[in-house]
């Protein structure tokens, strides 16, 4: 079970980070974070291996976002910073079997329930 927090109301230009905690261990699975926006699909933002070594991002967060993990503490973080209007929409964090390059949100089995990002201009 996936428990991801940390969202909130900013402002353009501001910082938030996303935790996703795991009940269960999460050895030897790839986590990713994904968002969606209201009446849009859900879409890929940033994955991570299992050890943290490798890592992809979507263009639209690159070089602003930074997602790592903590395997003894078997939580998954995102480092939101730069924040823009266009990133307003509820982040999901996820786990899956498979490598972290899929990005697609029907690689991955484990969902957490969302966290709703909202930032203002």
């Amino acid at each position: 079970q996936l428990q991801a927090s940390g969202g909130g109301l900013v402002q353009a230009g501001a910082s938030l980070r996303l935790s996703c905690a795991a009940s269960g261990r999460t050895f030897g699975y790839v986590m990713g974070w994904f968002r969606q926006a209201p009446g849009q699909e859900r879409e890929f933002v940033a994955t991570i291996n299992w050890i943290g070594s490798s890592t992809l991002y979507a263009d639209s967060v690159k070089g602003r976002f930074t997602i790592s993990r903590d395997n003894a503490k078997n939580t998954m973080y995102l480092q939101m910073n730069s924040l823009k209007p266009e990133d307003t929409a509820v982040y999901y964090c996820a786990a899956g079997s498979g490598a972290y390059t899929d990005t697609y949100h029907w690689d991955y089995t484990y969902w957490g329930q969302g966290t709703l990002v909202t930032v203002s201009s």
